[in-house]
């Protein structure tokens, strides 16, 4: 065999072997992107969400029991407790999602490199 043949034969299995690796590749979700308008948005939401829910209990409560608005000042500090907790909940999930899409760049940009240095 000669040289041409073996770096032929060699750019083949480059091909096949890059062809197999997409192949195995999980797609990534479809809505797995969020600006950061969308991620702010759902922040506030669900920090209203948790006021609105424990000022609602809470003045139900006044209401049914002819009590003075202890009731509703309590839910609505513990809807808000409730709404931040949810906030960084959200928050965290954030920043792992961001983690994970800055690692994957950094192994496509570190594996591409590799790749180019080896075939000099």
């Amino acid at each position: 065999m000669t040289e041409g043949d073996d770096k032929q034969r060699l750019a083949q299995l480059e091909a096949k072997l890059e062809a197999a690796k997409k192949a195995q590749e999980p797609e990534p979700p479809a809505e797995t992107h969020f600006t950061l308008a969308n991620q702010a948005w759902r922040m506030v939401t669900e920090l209203v969400a948790g006021l609105v829910i424990g000022f609602g209990i809470g003045f139900g409560l006044d209401s049914l029991l002819g009590t003075t608005p202890i009731f509703m000042i309590l839910f609505i500090v513990l809807g808000l407790v409730a709404g931040v907790k949810v906030m960084l909940k959200s928050a965290n999930e954030i920043q792992a999602h961001a983690v994970e899409a800055g690692e994957a760049q950094r192994s496509d940009a570190m594996g591409n490199a590799g790749h180019d240095n080896k075939r000099d």
